[in-house]
This record gives structure tokens, C-alpha cells and sequence, in this order.
């Protein structure tokens, strides 16, 4: 297997503690991810890897989600328009910033 040029973790609020609705679930970001597979398979982005996450402890800017080797975070992901948005800014080698967590 050849490694991936970014790797995409989309928060799934798996915790510890056996509570596995946490706000990114119960917002929808699992139901991101097929789209999310999707959508870069249509772009071509073949180089991407996408994982789902247990919490990553920003729930109140949930649905969150963090690529690497970038380390950008990016949270408000509501819906597939804010998944097209990042891709789109991905492609032009841009950042997101209406969606980056500082």
C-alpha cells in the first residue's frame, strides 16, 4: 500500500467512558463520512485517507475534523456543502478559513 498524501480524522465522539453519542455524532458527523468518501472519490483525490475518530475533545465547534500532514483543524462541519467547501479549498492547496478551529 502506498501512503497517503493527507489523512483525514473526522470526529465519530467515540469516548472512554462508553458514551458513544457525543455532539459530533449527534450533530451527524458519521454520516459525513461515506460523503465525504465519496466526494473525494469523484474529485480524484485518490491520495486521501480518511479515518473516524473517538472525540477530539472540541465539541462545542463539532462536527470537527483534522487533516494531516497539515494539522488543520476545521469544526461547523453541518452538512455535505461544508465537506465541499474544505475539499475545494484541498484542491487549490488553500486552507478553509471559515471552518478552521485555532
Amino acid at each position: 500500500m502506498e501512503k497517503p498524501g493527507k489523512h483525514m480524522f473526522l470526529c465519530a465522539s467515540f469516548r472512554a467512558n462508553g458514551e458513544p453519542q457525543g455532539i459530533c455524532n449527534k450533530k451527524g458527523g458519521s454520516a459525513l463520512v461515506q460523503y465525504l468518501q465519496e466526494e473525494l472519490t469523484d474529485r480524484g483525490m485518490t491520495d486521501v485517507m480518511i479515518s473516524t475518530t473517538s472525540c477530539l475533545k472540541v465539541c462545542d465547534r463539532g462536527p470537527a475534523m483534522v487533516v494531516y500532514p497539515e494539522n488543520t483543524w476545521y469544526g461547523g462541519i453541518n452538512g455535505e456543502d461544508d465537506i465541499d467547501a474544505i475539499l475545494d479549498s484541498m484542491e487549490d492547496g488553500e486552507v478553509n478559513g471559515e471552518y478552521t478551529i485555532t
